[in-house]
């Protein structure tokens, strides 16, 4: 994510509605991951090396969980638990996924990098979205 971008979508008097962004960006992509494995699990678990009815289930989970947090980011004023709860869950994707990797997942290479650049990006969203309900509380 571009520096650019993201200096684009801080950028604003009311801390809410930063957390409100994070919110509705992590919604947007998590959303988009969800409906990419529930609709291409057999070509993608192919590509990545990752069973299709792993992927069949991540999508589902993955679609339920960005239609609860882009109802978060809906709020205007999102409760600091419900925030707070999507940061947890997210650091535990990103978590779960790297230890995925070295304890049971035999990805292709491709699955690999993508796995880690999740988890990367998930660690991310939680850090924005920690950091900007830190500024909207204080």
């Amino acid at each position: 994510m571009s520096q650019t971008l993201l200096a684009g979508l801080s950028r604003t008097a009311q801390p809410r509605s930063m957390v409100r962004r994070f919110l509705a960006l992590d919604a947007v992509v998590t959303g988009g991951n969800g409906l990419a494995y529930l609709a291409a699990s057999g070509p993608l678990g192919a590509f990545l090396g990752v069973d299709r009815g792993l992927l069949l289930e991540l999508g589902a989970f993955l679609t339920v969980f960005a239609a609860g947090v882009a109802w978060l980011a809906s709020r205007t004023q999102p409760p600091a638990l419900g925030v707070k709860a999507v940061v947890e869950a997210n650091l535990l994707w990103a978590v779960l996924s790297v230890v995925a990797l070295v304890a049971w997942l035999e990805p292709t290479t491709a699955g690999t990098v993508w796995t880690l650049m999740q988890a990367g990006t998930v660690a991310g969203f939680a850090l924005l979205q920690w950091t900007a309900l830190r500024a909207a509380t204080r």
